[in-house]
């Protein structure tokens, strides 16, 4: 898939915002931690995709009612759907200078994860977190995502690669009242 940049502006993919608030004590606390030791931009951007991955609970699977949408509240309260912890890892990449992008894929309603930058190009990761029938893993040499769309079924990767979450993401996780609420009120489009 070829993918789009919404901004030529990799500056842009580096910028903090209302949801990626990358300058927040926590964030930057959790970054310096993930960062403690690592040898290089690649191990960190691996070790802080596997921390929210593995550490941050997706609310659906875990059963936890609250919504989170910023990075720092996702991290602090370490729970969160799809959209909130691709914030949580564009914020911890961004706070070590690596531009990342959200993106998006559509389903029966629309799937967030994130692209970070190496080398001259853009490579997905999905930090929704793991369980039977999603095994999703860190990779610069291919994608290994949680899902793959089925073109048949009207599924798609979408290709822009957002410097801000989607507006309609964003609003839609802000005026959740608890996740039953949200589940009810996810997008189906962008």
């Amino acid at each position: 898939m070829q993918m789009i940049q919404q901004t030529a502006d990799l500056s842009a993919y580096l910028a903090a915002d209302e949801a990626i608030d990358h300058h927040h004590p926590l964030v930057r606390e959790t970054a310096a931690r993930l960062a403690d030791g690592v040898a290089d931009s690649y191990e960190y951007a691996r070790a802080a995709f596997e921390f929210v991955r593995d550490t941050v609970a997706h609310s659906q699977d875990s059963g936890d009612l609250r919504v989170t949408w910023r990075a720092s509240d996702v991290l602090e309260q370490g729970t969160g759907i799809c959209y909130a912890k691709a914030h949580a890892l564009a914020a911890l990449l961004r706070a070590e200078d690596i531009p990342t992008a959200l993106c998006y894929q559509k389903f029966e309603v629309v799937h967030g994860l994130v692209a970070v930058r190496f080398n001259g190009a853009w490579h997905r990761q999905d930090p929704r977190g793991n369980k039977p029938g999603v095994d999703a893993q860190f990779s610069l040499d291919g994608e290994q995502l949680a899902f793959e769309p089925d073109p048949a079924s009207d599924e798609m990767d979408c290709p822009v690669l957002y410097a801000a979450p989607h507006p309609v993401v964003l609003d839609t996780l802000k005026a959740a009242l608890d996740r039953p609420h949200l589940w009810r009120t996810l997008p189906t489009a962008l």
